[in-house]
């Protein structure tokens, strides 16, 4: 217990080792970003948004309520072990989406990727702010979500380019068996719990307990409220982007190699912009970041509107994308920054619980828009909620 340290130089080993674990996580979102969609439409002959979102709903609930599980368990029973059955639990996922028979095979391999991400993606990040200790917490968050959110771009990329060569079964998805093994077998022999490392910062913290997590959390306390609310909306649109967004160019007559270039562009800003976005969430006020990312999205979301190009999508894409980055690392290291290291990982959990909420709420809210009306309002309508999620950040949130 004496000879541990915190900080990111100290434990860089094993800090890198939980980046690459966390590229595998990210990776196997990516598989289904740009051609499941497509998949709905052309190989199950679905046409109404909400029945094609659905695979999103679940993937979203899923993962929420696994999120607060793995914050709730984690310091009971260690977090690698709940890392190691967050791969156990992706085994079945680019199987089925190999053979699904039928769209509610699609259902089921998502059920299983929500508790994935839930457990996997969950325990790299209180891993990381364990070994980081206050100094880095930004910087290893930006770490950790860029390392997650390029591999869902690069991986989303390659399935779409495989998609256009090979077809959109089953070759898309061999790379799944692929990132599934590695995370295991790494999560397995290479990865080492850090209760000891929770143990030397606990015993230094001045931050008071919360009396009630869970409502603290959700809204009462104004930071932690704030950025929870933030998260839901963030995820919001990115579930809307997600399942909406391959709908709407294929709409306009792109190819599906075009959709999986503009569909990568998104995660991909959102990835890289967090080795930078992240650092500078130590440095300046995070009620900043969080203010002028959310912001930064709804200005995208509304241009969208407008957009009809490959270029002016591309574009936009990345614009998007950028003020994404700005508010996913300053999320979790404000989380961090407000809780006491015991109850952090609970917090965390909740937090998650509902930024990932967002998922469903956003998929099931565009998907209903969108047959309504159309897609379009459906981004419109997203843009507006999420501009008043910036307003919230703004009016309620305290400088820090």
């Amino acid at each position: 217990m004496t000879d541990v340290k915190l900080g990111l130089k100290e434990n860089w080993k094993q800090f890198t080792l939980l980046v690459i674990v966390n590229a595998f996580v990210g990776g196997m979102v990516g598989l289904e970003r740009s051609i499941l969609p497509e998949i709905a439409e052309k190989e199950f002959g679905l046409a109404v948004k909400t029945a094609i979102l659905s695979f999103i709903v679940v993937f979203g609930i899923t993962k929420a309520l696994t999120n607060y599980v793995t914050g709730a368990l984690a310091n009971k029973y260690g977090r690698k072990k709940l890392l190691i059955w967050g791969w156990i639990m992706a085994i079945p996922v680019p199987i089925i989406l190999m053979y699904a028979q039928n769209w509610n095979w699609i259902i089921a391999a998502n059920i299983f990727l929500g508790i994935n991400q839930g457990l996997a993606w969950s325990s790299t990040v209180v891993m990381k702010i364990d070994l980081v200790g206050e100094k880095d917490r930004g910087f290893a968050m930006g770490l950790n979500e860029f390392a997650g959110y390029l591999a869902v771009a690069i991986v989303a990329f390659i399935t779409g380019w495989v998609a256009s060569e090979y077809g959109l079964r089953p070759y898309p998805f061999y790379i799944g068996i692929a990132l599934t093994a590695l995370g295991l077998l790494f999560s397995i022999f290479l990865i080492k719990d850090t209760v000891h490392h929770l143990s030397a910062e606990t015993a230094k913290s001045t931050v008071p307990l919360l009396k009630n997590v869970f409502w603290e959390t959700t809204w009462k306390n104004k930071n932690l409220g704030s950025v929870s609310q933030a998260g839901l909306i963030n995820n919001l649109n990115d579930g809307m982007v997600w399942g909406i967004f391959p709908l709407l160019l294929a709409s306009k007559n792109f190819t599906i190699e075009q959709i999986g270039a503009i569909t990568a562009i998104y995660p991909g800003v959102w990835g890289i912009g967090q080795l930078f976005t992240g650092k500078m969430a130590d440095l300046y006020a995070k009620k900043k970041l969080l203010f002028y990312g959310m912001l930064l999205q709804a200005i995208a979301l509304f241009l969208f509107y407008y957009a009809s190009t490959l270029w002016s999508y591309g574009i936009l894409a990345a614009i998007l994308g950028w003020g994404t980055a700005m508010v996913y690392p300053t999320f979790l290291a404000s989380i961090a920054e407000n809780t006491h290291p015991t109850d952090r990982a609970k917090s965390i959990g909740i937090f998650r619980l509902w930024r990932d909420l967002g998922y469903a709420f956003g998929a099931i809210l565009t998907g209903i828009v969108a047959d309504l009306f159309n897609i379009n309002t459906s981004i419109l309508l997203i843009g507006g909620l999420t501009l008043i999620s910036a307003l919230v950040i703004q009016f309620r949130m305290e400088l820090k």
